[in-house]
Parts: C-alpha cells; sequence; structure tokens
C-alpha cells in the first residue's frame, strides 16, 4: 500500500469559472481545485467538465473526492481507521492482507467487469461517475454530483441543428488534440469514421489512423477502414491480430488491470494503441460515446418493439395472450415459439429484461458455480444495482432511459476502462471527443425521436453527416473491435492450452464446478464457439489476473 499524498489531481478538466480558470493556468490545477471546493463545498465539481479525478486533503483530516461524469479518470479509497486514503488504482490501496471479495467475483461473472463502487479487494471502493466522495469527521458521504436530465426542445429546424452538430464536433476533437501527430483509432464505423474526418478539420491536415483486423470470417471489418481512410486521406496503418499474439499477451493485459476485465476487445484496441505509440504518436483519439449519446445500439429499436407490447389492452394480454403464449405447447411451432419469447420478454419490466439472456444465469448458476462460492454471494445484488442506475434518469422516454443506464455500464464500466487501460499500458495517452461537454449537452436536449426514429438507428447522426461520412459507413452494420475468440479457440492449440489451464485453475480455486469446465472444452464450445467462447474469455482473464495479484487466493470453504 503506497503512501497517501494530500493532494491527486488527475485529468484535464475545464473550470466554468472565469477566475478558477485563470488560476488553473497560472497556479495549476490543484490549486484551482482547492479554491473551488473551499467555495462550493462537495458542490465543487458542478462547475467542471472534462475528464478529471480530484482528490484533496484538508488540514483538519477532511477529505474530497471526486470524478468526470463518465469515469473516464479513476479514483479508488479505503478507510482506515479514522484517515481516508485514495489513490488512482485499486491495487496501490492494497496490502497482503487485503482480502478478495467474492460478490465482487460474482460481480465480474455477471458483468464481465466489477462495476463501482466495488473493487475487487474487500474494503476499498471506486468513486462511481459523476459522484462525489465526502469525509468529514470520520464520517463518509457519497452521492451524484450530476444525473442525467433530459430536456427535449421540440420543433428545431433539422438544418440548423445539423450545423450546430457539425461544430461541436469540430471543437470537442480540436480540444482532445495535443502538440504531437494527430491520430485516432479506427474501426470502420460511424463513430471512429467521424473523429478521422473531424480531425482533417480540426487539425488542418489528415489524420494518422490505426485499424485492427482478424483473418476470421464475420469479424474483419477492415474493408470499411479503408474506405473512411480514403475518404478523408488519413495516413492509414493497419495490424492484423493473430492468435499467436493473444498467447503473448494475455496475461500481460490481465494483469496490467488494477482487477479483473473481461472485455475480450481489449486484445486488439491493446495492439491498435501499440501500433500508434511505435509511429511516435503520443495522444490518440478513440470515438466511443456516439452510440450511446445519438441512440446507435441495436438493443434500443429492440426494446422499442417489446415496449409496444404495452400498449396492447390489458385484458387481451392478461386474459388471452400470456394464458395461451405460456404453455408449453406454444414451442411446438416455430411462429408460436417466437411470439411466445416476444411475450415473455416484453412481460418483464425494463431494466430486467436486459439481463433475461445474461451469460452466467443463464448457463445456470448451480450448474456452473460451486455450492461454496455461491453460499459466500448475493445473486440478487448485481440486479438490484442496475434497477438504481435505472431509476435515477431524469426523463419520460424509455429511449433517454436506456442512453443514460448505458452511460453508467457500457461507457464508464466497460468501453471506457477498456479504452484508457489498453492505451495507458502501450504508453499513450488517449481522448474521447464523443464524450464532450458540449456535445452532451446538445444530446440531452435533442428530441427523443431524432436518436430512435421508429426503429432508425441514431437517425439524426446519420443524417447530419450524410455527405461528411462515406454513405457505405452511415449504412454499415455496427461491429467494432470484436474479437474471433471462440473461433480461433478451436484451431489453436496453444491458445486452447492457455485457456482450459486458465478454467481450470478456477476450478481449483473453488469457484467454478470441475464438471462444467470440462463439458465447456469438450462439448459446449464445438456447438457454440462464439457463445461459450465468451464464458472462457471472462474466466481465464479471471484467472490470469488472480495468478498476478492474488495467487493463493481459494473459496473458503
Amino acid at each position: 500500500m503506497t503512501r497517501n499524498p494530500d493532494g491527486l489531481v488527475l485529468g484535464t478538466p475545464r473550470f466554468n469559472d472565469t477566475v478558477l480558470m485563470q488560476t488553473a493556468a497560472g497556479n495549476g490545477l490543484e490549486t484551482a481545485w482547492r479554491q473551488a471546493f473551499q467555495k462550493l463545498g462537495a458542490k465543487a465539481a458542478e462547475i467542471v467538465s472534462g475528464d478529471f479525478a480530484v482528490a484533496l486533503r484538508q488540514s483538519d483530516g477532511n477529505v474530497f473526492l471526486a470524478i468526470d461524469r463518465f469515469a473516464i479518470r479513476s479514483l479508488c479509497y479505503r478507510q482506515v481507521g479514522d484517515q481516508l486514503l485514495f489513490a488512482e488504482r485499486a491495487d496501490e490501496l492494497a496490502d497482503a492482507n487485503t482480502e478478495v471479495d467474492p460478490q465482487a467475483i460474482f460481480d465480474y461473472l455477471y458483468f464481465h467487469v466489477i462495476p463501482s463502487p466495488r473493487t475487487i479487494f474487500k474494503g476499498i471502493y471506486r468513486v462511481p461517475p459523476a459522484h462525489y466522495v465526502l469525509f468529514e469527521n470520520s464520517q463518509l458521504t457519497i452521492a451524484p454530483y450530476w444525473t442525467p436530465t433530459f430536456k427535449e426542445v421540440l420543433d428545431q429546424p433539422f438544418d440548423k441543428l445539423r450545423d450546430e452538430f457539425r461544430a461541436l464536433l469540430q471543437q470537442a476533437t480540436a480540444r482532445q488534440l495535443d502538440d504531437g501527430k494527430a491520430a485516432c483509432f479506427l474501426s470502420g464505423g460511424t463513430d471512429s469514421s467521424t473523429v478521422a474526418g473531424m480531425i482533417g478539420l480540426a487539425h488542418g491536415a489528415p489524420a494518422a489512423t490505426y485499424s485492427i483486423g482478424f483473418e476470421a470470417e464475420g469479424y474483419d471489418e477492415m474493408a470499411f477502414a479503408r474506405i473512411a481512410a480514403s475518404r478523408f486521406n488519413t495516413e492509414h496503418h493497419e495490424y492484423y491480430v493473430t492468435p499467436d499474439d493473444l498467447v503473448c499477451s494475455i496475461p500481460m493485459v490481465a494483469a496490467s488491470y488494477d482487477q479483473p476485465f473481461g472485455n475480450s476487445s481489449a486484445l486488439p484496441a491493446y495492439y491498435c494503441a501499440k501500433m500508434a505509440k511505435e509511429d511516435g504518436v503520443t495522444r490518440i483519439l478513440a470515438g466511443d460515446g456516439g452510440d450511446e449519446l445519438f441512440g446507435g445500439n441495436a438493443r434500443y429499436a429492440k426494446q422499442r418493439v417489446f415496449d409496444w407490447y404495452q400498449h396492447i389492452p390489458g385484458a387481451v394480454r392478461k386474459g388471452i395472450m400470456e394464458p395461451l403464449l405460456g404453455t408449453k405447447s406454444a414451442g411446438a411451432l416455430p411462429l408460436i415459439r417466437k411470439a411466445s419469447s416476444y411475450v415473455e420478454q416484453a412481460s418483464v419490466p425494463m431494466p430486467d429484461r436486459l439481463q433475461m439472456y445474461n451469460l452466467i444465469t443463464r448457463l445456470g448458476l448451480e450448474q456452473t458455480l460451486t455450492p461454496d462460492f455461491l453460499a459466500q454471494v448475493n445473486v440478487s445484488l448485481p440486479l438490484e444495482h442496475q434497477r438504481q442506475v435505472w431509476a435515477s434518469a431524469r426523463t419520460t422516454s424509455n429511449t433517454n432511459r436506456e442512453l443514460a443506464f448505458d452511460w453508467r455500464y457500457t461507457l464508464a464500466e466497460i468501453d471506457l476502462p477498456k479504452v484508457t487501460g489498453t492505451t495507458r499500458l502501450a504508453g499513450v495517452q488517449v481522448g474521447f471527443p464523443m464524450l464532450d461537454s458540449d456535445l452532451l449537452d446538445f444530446s440531452l436536449r435533442l428530441p427523443d425521436d431524432y436518436k430512435l426514429k421508429g426503429l432508425k438507428l441514431r437517425w439524426f447522426f446519420k443524417e447530419a453527416l450524410r455527405g461528411f461520412l462515406p454513405d457505405e459507413i452511415i449504412t454499415k452494420k455496427k461491429q467494432g473491435f470484436g474479437l474471433p475468440f471462440g473461433v480461433w479457440l478451436i484451431r489453436h492449440d496453444a491458445l486452447r492450452l492457455l485457456a482450459r489451464n486458465s478454467v481450470f485453475g478456477l476450478v481449483d480455486r473453488g469457484i467454478i464446478r470441475g464438471e462444467f469446465a470440462e463439458n465447456l472444452f469438450s462439448k459446449h464450445l464445438q456447438e457454440h464457439p462464439g457463445y461459450y467462447g465468451e464464458m472462457i474469455w471472462i474466466s481465464m482473464m479471471l484467472e490470469q489476473w488472480l495468478q498476478t495479484q492474488r495467487a493463493g487466493y481459494k473459496v473458503c470453504v
């Protein structure tokens, strides 16, 4: 456990106060933060935008912590007696006696990450996005300083909105560039292609773009990256990740995080950032956030279809449809089976509906995890966590509520840690233009049906950039840096051996049942490599992290 400083200031905050802005420029960020806290107390973070994490210890021992709205920056804390210790990483606050939290392991298997405020270590917590922590007289207060509040402005002329949007995108991109080589990730999707094009406008010269490909059918979208690179005349770079790359880098990437992290696209993101670093890039921009701010994920349209069910008269739903379609015989015919599945899902309220196909619960908790491990955890806590987040957004729109929900889970807990963690490992900084505060404010007032028009995803975003982005990219399906891990497991002996040894490491620790692990490799993987490959991946990354940080951990009986 490292010595705790009196102050820790990370990121590039922008103070929405002229005096504080001048103080930050002349006397440094910590001085500006201390003045903001003296003036506003716990509300200090309300007047700050950009990415930041701040920790201030006062002369009386009281402590103030806060992080930005999307948790681009990270901050952890631990109470020891009458002191509050803090650090950027959870493992910096742990010592040899700090225990692993079994509930955190279950949360990881459920989410594939460990959502804040919990961390893998007992007694060590992470500040949630858009929250502050106040430690006064040995008492902790943890609360949000900002809550998503959607105030749709209707009847705005499209042309005016389009011009404002494009100007904000260019401004946001310019804010994220440094004095070095202007560069960005380029998956060939809408967001990364937009960033690549906007760099050319903001920088006055084409971007350097970096793309990852896979020699696996259905996973490689390098063709779209090349279309974007050609349109914007970028200095384009490509790397094809191989199974041998995974065998080499999985232990290193897993160990680089301060707790288990199971998003499989972390590996290709690392190789992309590594390629940029070797090319002399000091800061690379990423397109994360566009889908979540402007309605681009396919599940938004899917959930709208389920929401239509609630418009059917209750007497018809409860008295006819559900009794008929809920019977065992309803599954005999394919068409009836689909109708039955629709009614089953549509009858479940949000956000519970989103977890009906959760990987670990669909596989069966009792069939997958040992009785001794399950006895130490509360399996209902992850869903309770989600229900609280779901209810917190201020909006009457189901689509907007889904967006705010994804700001917490998809962005703050998964996608952003993936990119910040792998770029840090590669030795480059990263910026997220799509999460600029002015773009966020713009999205909060954009009408609901401009994000999801009928079943058309991110309608406004695409129409506003029509003519700027190539048509092929506007109409393509979302993919990203998806990893063909399950397919490669079947074909590559060394990768399968690494994965198998890792999964059976969790068997030895008393977390996963041995029979389930054996069936994963002998039967299930061959039947559905993508689906069961995901379970193998998250298990492998958990075991690889434990081998580095807590090699002796076993479930207590």
